[in-house]
């Protein structure tokens, strides 16, 4: 498929590399495609967080709440106590979100479960294979 490239590890690229360790190769994943946030389109807000924490979570407005004008995309972050943290971790998910949404199928997370799909039939093959070579052993030997 055309969505990552497989290549021999010695080559360096530009692009950012996800290595699955898959036999000897190294798979990239096709980044180019990722947008970008522009600051004017999306308004922030620092809402109170829900969960376990008491107090804490209560009286701090340290929950992150992003809205992507364009789209209406909405995310709310509330990971961590720090909003800096937060702030970047909803920009990451916003992002993220943008992506499967403009892409589909060539988004990241597609690339990677597919990466990771390939992954887990290459594994079953070689089972299936080593399991088959011990039958045949147990044959030869009982016979």
């Amino acid at each position: 498929m055309f969505l990552f490239k497989k290549i021999f590890p010695s080559i360096s690229n530009n692009t950012r590399e996800i290595s699955l360790s898959l036999s000897n190769y190294k798979y990239i994943l096709d980044q180019t495609k990722v947008p970008t946030l522009n600051e004017n389109d999306i308004e922030e807000k620092y809402v109170k967080g829900s969960g376990p924490g008491g107090s804490a979570v209560n009286k701090n407005s340290n929950c992150v709440m992003l809205k992507h004008k364009p789209t209406g995309i909405v995310i709310k972050c509330h990971e961590s106590r720090c909003v800096d943290e937060n702030r970047k971790l909803a920009r990451q998910k916003l992002i993220y979100r943008l992506d499967e949404i403009q892409n589909g199928v060539y988004s990241i997370e597609a690339q990677k479960k597919i990466i990771e799909e390939k992954k887990r039939t290459k594994k079953e093959w070689k089972r299936k294979k080593l399991n088959a070579l011990k039958s045949d052993w147990i044959l030869r030997e009982n016979s």
